[in-house]
């Protein structure tokens, strides 16, 4: 039948991959993959062979659409993505995009994702959580997104870089507090480990280690603010200022996080700092 069928991938252990994703990559016309290289021997190893088509961040928008075009004509596709589940903070939810669009029948597929089985192993609440995905790599972007997920009263799962973890980390406890949570590594895989504890323990054992045990693939699953966690109360509006422009913020951008957090209007705050 002629789909879109969104295709979850191993993320990490071959035995993951579902009888049924096999069996709709034996069946479908093509398949559009994040990497074709990667999609490529992913096949190989099944015993499959399909006509495969790139479909990642740089993708132009002109063949996404004759993706979707292909379908219409009648063909069926199947998307997938280097591990995991497509389309989650992953390029292949252009696709999607286009096809839920134009009406094309869209097929999502249970499978592999690495938030999801970092936060079942997690120990941390797990009834209401958010993904955050990678953080922004401007240091003002971040700390803006980092005080957002400070407020975050729910449990949230962040992916990182073997190069980032040790200064998100640090970047991390200071306005979090020393939280619990938990660092996930290389999931699924021979060299899988969580490292349990408040942010500054995971901070330290995971600093304590050599390089070369450092690198793979990470996430964080953090526990949510505690709802008397409301650091401003015993600042002054001025002092709330600086401590959001000490974490990289400009001081406009300072002034609206204060605001926010206040429940007041930003031109309540500008005035409070311009009598400064």
């Amino acid at each position: 039948m002629a789909a879109l069928y969104v295709v979850p991938t191993p993320i990490g252990n071959m035995s993951d991959m579902t009888e049924r994703a096999k069996e709709v990559l034996a069946v479908c016309d093509f398949v559009a993959a994040e990497d074709t290289r990667v999609g490529g021997k992913l096949l190989m190893l099944l015993g499959i062979k399909k006509p495969l088509v790139s479909c990642h961040e740089h993708t132009p928008a002109i063949i996404v659409q004759k993706i979707a075009e292909r379908i219409i004509g009648g063909e069926s596709c199947a998307l997938i993505t280097d591990a995991g589940t497509p389309a989650v903070s992953d390029p292949g939810e252009k696709l999607v995009a286009e096809c839920a669009a134009r009406g094309i029948k869209i097929c999502a597929l249970p499978g592999a994702c690495a938030a999801v089985t970092a936060l079942s192993a997690s120990g941390l609440n797990s009834r209401r959580f958010c993904f955050e995905g990678f953080l922004p790599d401007s240091k003002s972007e971040r700390a803006e997104r980092i005080e957002e997920l400070r407020r975050e009263k729910r449990t949230f799962i962040i992916y990182l870089s073997p190069h980032d973890i040790e200064s998100y980390l640090e970047e991390l406890c200071e306005p979090f507090g020393d939280r619990k949570c938990v660092l996930a590594k290389e999931i699924t895989k021979i060299h899988e480990r969580y490292f349990r504890g408040t942010l500054s323990q995971v901070a330290a054992e995971f600093g304590a280690l050599p390089d070369q045990d450092k690198r793979g693939e990470y996430l964080l699953v953090c526990e949510g603010m505690a709802s008397d966690d409301e650091f401003w109360k015993e600042l002054t509006v001025s002092q709330h200022v600086e401590r959001y422009m000490a974490l990289g913020l400009s001081k406009m951008d300072a002034c609206k996080q204060a605001a926010r957090d206040r429940g007041v209007g930003k031109s309540e705050i500008y005035a409070e700092v311009s009598k400064q």
